[in-house]
């Protein structure tokens, strides 16, 4: 499949689920540091996927969707942390933790394609 443009690519669309998925999770959550902090972190995932593509450089393109590799890897840290903090269930965790693992396996294979 030829992708003309970033809503094309799965990794993205992968990542805005997950994003509206952490939202609802934390919507009521009154930790606002660790609520803005983990927010931020998931919406970075697709919104460095998007901006990486938009640039046109296949360089830069990597460039961000390493950034986006690294937010899904803080995603999956701060999703620890909300399970110790009793944030989060185990399901959403697991959910949490395999969607963002997903999403870099995705990322990990589109770099290599670049």
């Amino acid at each position: 499949m030829r992708i003309e443009k970033f809503e094309d690519i799965l990794s993205w669309q992968k990542a805005v689920k997950l994003a509206v998925f952490v939202y609802k999770v934390f919507e009521k959550n009154r930790d606002y540091g660790f609520k803005d902090q983990v927010q931020r972190a998931v919406l970075s995932i697709s919104n460095n996927i998007a901006e990486g593509y938009e640039r046109r450089s296949n360089k830069e393109f990597k460039q961000f969707l390493y950034i986006a590799k690294g937010s899904c890897g803080e995603v999956r840290s701060m999703a620890y942390v909300a399970l110790d903090m009793k944030y989060l269930n185990k399901n959403d965790f697991d959910k949490m933790y395999s969607d963002s693992s997903e999403i870099s396996r995705l990322l990990s294979g589109l770099i290599k394609t670049l």
